[in-house]
């Protein structure tokens, strides 16, 4: 069984734990049974031996399918990882969401994506990278009831992402203490409009409104003070074609959303700028998790 899940990009501004997409940029895992329990690692984390000893994926799966199978078995695990770790490219959500899709998959019990989504809350509160994870494409998400409501919008071909990946990580938890415990009602005010014009922008393909749509005051700015060249980043993104750029989820990586024919100037701009920074672009993903024999 072969399961592969994309990288997501959250918070896009000013929805913060709202709103996210899904980048063509996958973790696949390949499970067979075996006699013994394995794990090989190939990609991101390869060099990391806790990752074989402690894996996640392997500890939310054995969890779920032990419950659902009533039994213990044996799997080799073969990992492919593209998504970077620790960049606020949604790497946690994935493992997660393609470690509970697995348990049920390899039982051949069928979970539709909405259940699949509202068991993942239990290990990620936030659905701003689980509902894309799981639906692909861009998507809107509120947690009401202990489940996940959210709309979805597949992002047409002509528009592509630029990922610019630092050489150095954000914590999410530290990054979290940074943020001020009060807001002023002005802040907040500028905050919800501009997520809803955001939300507007993307169903409505109004491409133009999204730089200015994008506008945050919420976390952007006291997240970005950890590593300031992100503010450079994204002033020479805008400068040179992107329609909007924003922290990826808790940073590092800096996300911008460009028109396919700007998308590789942009790229050679930001290299040129940023020597030690990985920046590529990559097509979008509308599927979300998928699961094959």
């Amino acid at each position: 069984m072969t399961v592969t899940v994309p990288a997501t990009s959250a918070n896009l501004g000013p929805g913060f734990d709202t709103l996210g997409l899904a980048l063509n940029l996958k973790n696949k895992v390949i499970i067979k049974p075996a006699k013994f329990s394995s794990v090989s690692l190939k990609g991101e984390g390869a060099n990391n031996p806790k990752l074989k000893n402690n894996n996640m994926f392997v500890n939310t799966f054995n969890d779920f399918h032990e419950n659902i199978s009533h039994k213990k078995q044996n799997f080799r695990f073969e990992f492919f990882n593209d998504i970077p770790m620790s960049r606020g490219l949604g790497s946690s959500s994935a493992v997660i969401i393609s470690a509970i899709a697995s348990a049920y998959a390899i039982e051949n019990i069928k979970l539709d994506k909405q259940k699949l989504l509202n068991l993942a809350l239990s290990y990620e509160s936030h659905p701003d990278n689980i509902t894309p994870a799981v639906m692909g494409g861009f998507t809107v998400a509120t947690v009401q009831d202990y489940e996940v409501n959210y709309l979805k919008k597949e992002i047409p071909k002509s528009l592509k992402a630029v990922v610019v990946i630092p050489n150095r990580p954000i914590s999410t938890q530290l990054s979290r203490k940074t943020l001020p415990f009060k807001y002023s009602k002005e802040d907040t005010i500028l905050n919800i409009s501009h997520s809803s014009l955001l939300t507007a922008a993307f169903f409505s393909e109004n491409w133009q409104m999204l730089k200015d749509a994008s506008t945050d005051r919420i976390h952007q700015f006291y997240r970005m003070k950890q590593m300031p060249e992100l503010f450079a980043v994204q002033k020479i993104a805008l400068r040179n074609g992107a329609l909007m750029s924003t922290l990826s989820g808790s940073g590092s990586t800096f996300f911008n959303l460009v028109y396919e024919n700007d998308a590789k100037k942009l790229v050679v701009k930001l290299k040129e700028n940023f020597p030690h920074f990985k920046v590529f672009s990559c097509d979008f993903d509308n599927h979300g998790v998928q699961v094959e024999f």
